[in-house]
């Protein structure tokens, strides 16, 4: 392909693993949540979730490096794109978490 680059990732690789590693740092913020602070009212309420995201969103950028994206062609829209993903996955699948226990 013409667009490829021998260095790097091509722009739709790019896409898709940024999008990708996104949404399961996510998944993957929730299921620790659920896991370190419970799927109670009480836990709900806390503050320490909201680290565990940051956290997560934190990490992805290294993982990034690692895996061949570049990150220094991120600008704040990149940036903003990645911390609501991961954010929007916590918080739908924290949200099912949570719920679910209440039914038990």
């Amino acid at each position: 392909m013409a667009t490829d680059t021998t260095t790097g990732l091509s722009e739709h690789m790019r896409g898709v693993t940024v999008t990708t590693l996104a949404c399961l740092a996510g998944l993957g913020a929730a299921l620790g949540s659920a896991t370190i602070f419970g799927t109670t009212a009480a836990a709900a309420v806390g503050t320490g979730q909201a680290l565990l995201v940051a956290t997560a969103v934190l990490i992805q950028f290294p993982i990034l490096k690692i895996v061949g994206v570049d990150i220094g062609d991120f600008g704040i829209k990149d940036n903003l794109y990645v911390a609501f993903m991961t954010f929007c996955l916590w918080f739908i699948t924290y949200t099912v978490l949570l719920t679910s226990a209440v039914g038990a």
